[in-house]
């Protein structure tokens, strides 16, 4: 999925002659905690709750204010995958979007990126859940699937969680198959270490009450 396909303009853009308190007020409305800077559709940065708050001169024009951010943006054909990349690493509330050209387009906020990826991993999707430790030399995407579609099932989605001075992955497996017993016999017969493993009930539903929950913050 690209970064053009989840851009919204539901947030209103800042001038750099608008006022710190209005840039407050726009903040506290749409909740977040950075609004991007505009001028015409070019991109001046993004300012933060932070940096207006570190000065307290609410009257002062945006345009007198130190950015704290280095102008952070993502292109709109990019994959969503570089947006969450950014999002940690920068602990930002919106990632403006811009064109090839530099042209600002609109921004990606937490809560459309959070319900985007949801879709990504399949969350709507009946199945289970498998997770396998491996050491990274082992991993043969090809055999994993070979064993999951022996069992008449079908990989929906996977990821690997990498872990820091360790050559071992986890790699979980979410499959289109609620009883996984064959599946796990199998992953066994091959050697697999099978670190957890959960049934539709046991994690999706747990996994869909944490989104819900976490969506219900971000409308807050």
């Amino acid at each position: 999925m690209l970064v053009k396909e989840i851009i919204s303009d539901s947030i209103t853009t800042l001038k750099t002659s608008d006022s710190a308190s209005l840039a407050l007020s726009l903040m506290d409305e749409f909740k977040v905690s950075h609004l991007p800077i505009v001028n015409n559709v070019e991109f001046l940065g993004l300012i933060s709750e932070e940096d207006i708050l570190s000065l307290n001169i609410p009257d002062e024009p945006l345009g007198n204010h130190k950015l704290s951010l280095a102008r952070p943006f993502i292109n709109d054909d990019q994959h969503i995958f570089d947006a969450i990349r950014i999002f940690s690493e920068l602990k930002l509330s919106i990632l403006p979007v811009l064109d090839r050209k530099n042209n600002y387009l609109g921004i990606i906020t937490i809560r459309d990126l959070i319900y985007n990826l949801s879709r990504i991993i399949s969350l709507d999707n009946p199945g289970g859940i498998i997770v396998l430790e491996l050491n990274q030399n082992d991993y043969s995407l090809t055999e994993i699937s070979q064993i999951v579609e022996s069992n008449d099932a079908k990989v929906l989605n996977l990821y690997v969680t990498s872990y820091l001075n360790s050559t071992k992955i986890d790699l979980t497996l979410k499959i289109n198959k609620m009883d996984l017993t064959q599946v796990l016999k199998t992953f066994n017969r091959y050697d697999y270490i099978i670190k957890a493993s959960f049934s539709e009930h046991q994690y999706l539903d747990d996994l869909k009450d944490r989104y819900d929950l976490l969506m219900n913050y971000l409308n807050m």
